[in-house]
């Protein structure tokens, strides 16, 4: 498809940071553009050669109405500050500079805005696809209905499921039984399968139920109810720890995140159902379900971890999980597919932290030995069998009681978010994130917060929304992030009604994409055909790379759309960078081959699968082919080896963004960004002192090697006069209160790639680092790595 004025014309390309300024939406009070604003000398090489692609792209009868003549058109998509028209504004260097950065408010909190979409829902607990081809959309409720939405986002009056008499729950408020999880298989289309996870009361037993329907012969909007095969039932011993999630994984396997059965401290035999192999609570099941139309309802995967444990079940994939409520498979980073299939829960803590990990075949996360990084029953946890998992990520309860798991960001609709895992925490409503550090490994939180001044003020934004988030899900792109289950854990009222939240994208610059994209979203329901090429085309963002989330209130349940403020572009690999107007008109000459095709209405059109999204300073393996030259190209070679801004772990914070200066117009609102263009964010820089642990050559948590951070580099430490003074020390710098042990004689694996920084360390154990303390001169030591000096720490005071 012939590009002119597109920012997203063919797959794989990114999403425009330039589209608010094309269509000049850098505020509210401007009208709407469905045409981006071109150059003089580029808008008559469009109207030469596709003037008639824009009947497709504009429902603009004025701008149609010039179509045949030049002079009068190109005047009408001129832009009064030419330095804003395609293809100028890729050589203005006050708008290219901070391409790529991460924006944040100055606590590092990254800013969003809402925007409803859908309302009418009660205590829904989950969001899926069909992923059929009908785009349609799926809503599970707690009480066990499944209603479906149309492409349009129309809900249809007959249920898709209505099981409400099978399930159990009850008015009660917090009552964690119901409808909790659904998923379509991977070949619906052709099979009509969709598994469900409820509970039931089977002979005043209760249990859960893990079934298989199938699609109305005669309907494909409804489930056929007399199709109902139960798969699996386990018993449940208490009525909370229900677990509820279903995933289908890229193995084409399903998998079942159980709970470990309920009361409080997993008081069940020995060491409690999550330890115990042999029984399927506190689990994650990984089972075959394919062809088994005859025969065994399921099989074994043969390579799950404990098929050859006769003390084992074979179902079992991962265990001692407590109560894993939401979880994701990763679909890698768009471009290089890294990251593809890393399982992603959060897990329900006890009385003091919440969790998030990565699930791997046939790893032990520990509990109930461990809640968090920290020891819960202390005999298990000094098991040397135990052999436990740390979690990438723990909080503690003053920061939120429930986390809610979420997913990794692989959209284009918000590219600042891209590879971000964003989840939140029922009970204190905060929407949180982690990225990974490319060098370390090492997960670094930031937290996200609601924009506020002018940054919400676009039609149709709000920014606010109520405390209790629910849960998470995605689009069936990849895109919607957040729209999915409730969280029905130990404090989730019942009684209440939810919201959902989508997350859109914003430029950099102050420019609005959701506006743009909330009419555009809407003209396209109503005109499917040309709608779908406009959103390619006019937008400057597909509409996936949506993120929702569902929280909960004592209203009408509604959705809305949560908005990324400041719409940037991940960098791309190294290219030649464009320098001179001239340059970019002869790269983004464009071409038609006579004609071009769209979908008649009566066809439902597709969304892309991929988008081009290649993650800061990643050499990537491919390149994607497209066969006409556009000016998305050259944005991307703008792109190209940009510095992002790091996100560091801070001290989560809800105090809200600072508000930005109220909007700008015309020709003076130009003029003003570029004699003064955004200021550029400094990257946090480790200072003296740092600390961190490593176990051989991994990132340790609660103990490890010590390495320390001193003018720039990492370094080790000498155990001469190592103790636990010292050791107190780094363990209190770490956040751990407790020291176990100071380590010697390399414990924890030799840093031979490192030089050893310290030696001679003595301290009072009151020290802020242990560069507080005496010692030798830096880099200066009479040791060998063989003496390498460690620690044991805890948030447990344990006693010997």
């Amino acid at each position: 498809m012939p590009a002119a004025s597109g920012s997203h014309a063919e797959p794989g390309q990114e999403c425009s940071p330039y589209a608010a300024h094309l269509y000049d939406a850098e505020d509210p009070s401007t009208p709407l553009r469905t045409v981006a604003g071109l150059c003089q000398e580029y808008c008559e090489q469009v109207w030469q050669k596709c003037r008639s692609m824009f009947r497709y792209l504009s429902m603009d009868k004025e701008l149609l109405a010039l179509e045949n003549n030049m002079a009068k058109f190109c005047r009408y998509l001129s832009l009064d500050d030419v330095d804003y028209c395609f293809p100028r504004l890729l050589v203005n260097q006050n708008l290219n500079q901070n391409l790529g950065f991460v924006t944040a408010n100055s606590e590092g909190c990254l800013q969003l805005c809402l925007a409803e979409v859908a309302n009418g829902l009660r205590n829904p607990v989950a969001m899926v696809h069909a992923h059929d081809g009908t785009h349609r959309f799926f809503i599970a409720e707690q009480v066990g209905l499944v209603w479906t939405y149309l492409p349009d986002r129309s809900r249809l009056e007959k249920p898709f499921l209505n099981i409400s008499e099978a399930v159990l729950t009850s008015p009660w408020e917090g009552d964690e039984r119901g409808f909790l999880g659904i998923v379509f298989h991977p070949k619906f289309k052709f099979n009509g399968k969709v598994y469900v996870y409820y509970s039931v009361e089977v002979h005043f037993e209760e249990r859960i139920r893990i079934s298989e329907f199938r699609i109305s012969p005669d309907d494909m909007n409804t489930l056929d109810h007399s199709s109902e095969r139960i798969i699996l039932e386990v018993e449940e011993p208490a009525s909370n720890h229900n677990g509820g999630e279903l995933l289908f994984g890229d193995d084409g396997y399903l998998y079942i995140f159980t709970g470990d059965g309920g009361m409080a401290g997993d008081p069940f035999g020995t060491f409690g159902n999550a330890q115990n192999k042999s029984t399927l609570l506190g689990k994650v099941l990984r089972i075959n379900v394919d062809n088994n139309d005859h025969g065994p309802l399921y099989r074994i995967p043969p390579d799950n971890p404990f098929v050859s444990d006769p003390k084992a079940r074979p179902e079992v994939y991962a265990y001692g999980v407590r109560n894993m409520w939401r979880c994701s498979f990763d679909r890698g980073e768009p471009y290089t597919k890294e990251g593809k299939g890393r399982l992603f829960c959060g897990d329900v803590g006890q009385n003091k932290f919440e969790e998030v990990d990565i699930i791997e075949r046939g790893k032990n996360y520990g509990w109930r030995a461990r809640e968090g990084f920290s020891c819960y029953d202390k005999k298990l946890c000094a098991n040397s069998s135990l052999d436990d998992v740390l979690p990438i990520y723990a909080y503690p309860h003053k920061m939120g009681k429930s986390v809610i798991g979420g997913y990794v960001y692989r959209g284009c609709e918000s590219p600042n978010l891209n590879g971000l895992y964003i989840f939140g925490d029922f009970m204190s409503g905060r929407l949180m994130s982690l990225k990974e550090k490319d060098s370390t490994g090492e997960w670094q939180y930031t937290e996200i917060c609601m924009g506020t001044g002018q940054t919400c003020v676009f039609p149709g934004l709000i920014n606010n929304y109520y405390q209790y988030i629910i849960s998470f899900a995605e689009d069936e792109a990849g895109s919607y992030s957040g729209k999915t289950s409730v969280d029905v854990n130990e404090s989730f009222a019942q009684s209440w009604s939810l919201r959902w939240w989508v997350v859109h994208g914003f430029a950099l610059k102050g420019g609005c994409i959701p506006y743009l994209a909330v009419r555009v979203i809407q003209w396209q329901l109503e005109k499917p055909a040309a709608g779908f090429v406009a959103l390619e085309s006019l937008r400057g963002c597909c509409i996936r790379g949506q993120w929702s989330l569902m929280t909960s209130a004592q209203t009408d349940a509604a959705f809305v759309k949560v908005v990324d403020m400041f719409l940037t572009s991940p960098s791309a690999p190294s290219c030649t960078k464009p320098t001179s107007t001239e340059h970019l008109l002869q790269l983004a000459n464009i071409f038609c081959r006579g004609e071009l095709i769209v979908k008649t209405p009566t066809q439902r059109p597709r969304l892309r699968t991929t988008t081009k999204a290649p993650r800061r300073g990643r050499p990537t393996s491919e390149t994607p082919h497209a066969t006409t030259p556009d000016w998305v190209e050259q944005i991307l070679n703008l792109l190209r080896n940009q510095n992002r801004v790091q996100v560091t772990s801070r001290t989560p914070t809800t105090k809200p963004p600072k508000s930005r200066k109220g909007g700008k117009s015309g020709e003076r609102r130009g003029q003003r960004r570029k004699n003064k263009p955004p200021s550029t964010l400094s990257p946090p820089q480790l200072l003296n002192g740092a600390v961190r642990l490593m176990n051989g050559q991994a990132r340790g948590r609660d103990q490890g090697r010590v390495e320390i951070y001193i003018n720039g580099e990492w370094g080790t430490v000498c155990d001469d006069l190592w103790n636990s003074k010292a050791a107190a020390v780094v363990c209190r710098q770490l956040g751990f209160p407790y020291v176990v042990r100071a380590t010697k004689r390399a414990e924890f694996g030799e840093g031979r790639s490192l030089r050893i920084l310290l030696d001679d360390v003595e301290c009072t154990g009151q020290e802020k680092n242990l560069l507080e303390c005496t010692h030798a001169d830096i880099g200066k030591n009479n040791c060998s790595h063989k003496e390498d000096a460690g620690v044991i720490c805890s948030h447990e005071e344990v006693i010997n």
